[in-house]
């Protein structure tokens, strides 16, 4: 059964979605959907691999985080944790933190499947459970920031977490996509909503409760965020679709990612 079938999703609306309701959606979707999101995306994200986005991009290539051997890293809403478990054969100390239990729970069958065994914590990435100045270096690969309401306490508590001189890039659906309806063909490609539209994206259930939720920050909001927690932005990727890359992942394709961003990448660093 799907997660839409499970929770009874019934409708879309663009609506205001308060924190506890956000948060109620985001565990409600991603512990209904971990099964089916393993079982189509598994085998392209990998037990063991740091891909960063439906383009491809890998840590090994990219080397955003820079040297990780010996390293503390939290990863942010880690889903399966196949990132943590590419850090850790990498010589790094990795953490996975995530919202739902049903994600954790195919990240710990990765673990044992694997045979690389990480951390895993079941937590909310508003309000981070650990002390100052715990890690080194922080990673997301589409975890978490999208998902809740105040994602600048995200950064905070981030920045709290981290050493001075530690990074934190995260990768986020591009905000440009966001006036596109999700669509990966030639009906994906037609503007029809207001990129400076803040208003939550929510899909809710015969009794109007929020089934999914996704919240929009454009570029501008994005690096204010950041700045105000106390980071330096030190570079924005926006990965172009490979040559002969045929994954087709929700409104990711080869059609659409030839002719507008899809992902965004914001390298940061602490002071």
């Amino acid at each position: 059964m799907s997660a839409v079938q499970a929770l009874g999703t019934t409708g879309i609306v663009h609506r205001p979605v308060g924190p506890a309701e956000s948060r109620s959606a985001s565990r409600l979707w991603w512990d209904a959907d971990a099964d089916d999101y393993q079982a189509t995306h598994g085998e392209f994200l990998g037990d063991v691999r740091f891909r960063w986005c439906p383009e491809g991009l890998v840590e090994s290539e990219a080397g955003l985080l820079g040297p990780v051997d010996g390293r503390d890293v939290l990863e942010v809403g880690c889903g399966a944790a196949s990132c943590s478990r590419w850090l850790a054969t990498q010589g790094a100390r990795p953490v996975g933190l995530d919202l739902s239990a049903g994600m954790l729970r195919q990240a710990r069958a990765a673990n044992a499947r694997s045979g690389v065994d990480v951390p895993l914590v079941l937590a909310d990435a508003t309000e981070l459970p650990f002390p100052d100045a715990r890690f080194d270096l922080a990673c997301s690969a589409f975890g978490a920031v999208p998902f809740v309401d105040d994602s600048a306490a995200v950064m905070r508590e981030v920045h709290r977490v981290l050493r001075p001189g530690g990074r934190w890039v995260f990768a986020t659906t591009h905000p440009l996509r966001w006036a596109f309806p999700d669509d990966p063909g030639p009906e994906g490609l037609t503007v029809y909503h207001s990129y400076f539209d803040r208003t939550p994206y929510a899909e809710f259930d015969d009794d109007g409760r929020a089934t999914y939720v996704e919240h929009h920050r454009t570029l501008g909001d994005r690096v204010r965020e950041l700045v105000g927690a106390g980071f330096e932005l030190v570079d924005l990727i926006e990965p172009e679709w490979p040559e002969g890359h045929q994954e087709v992942w929700g409104q990711w394709s080869p059609l659409r990612g030839a002719l507008v961003p899809g992902t965004a990448i914001y390298v940061c660093r602490r002071d």
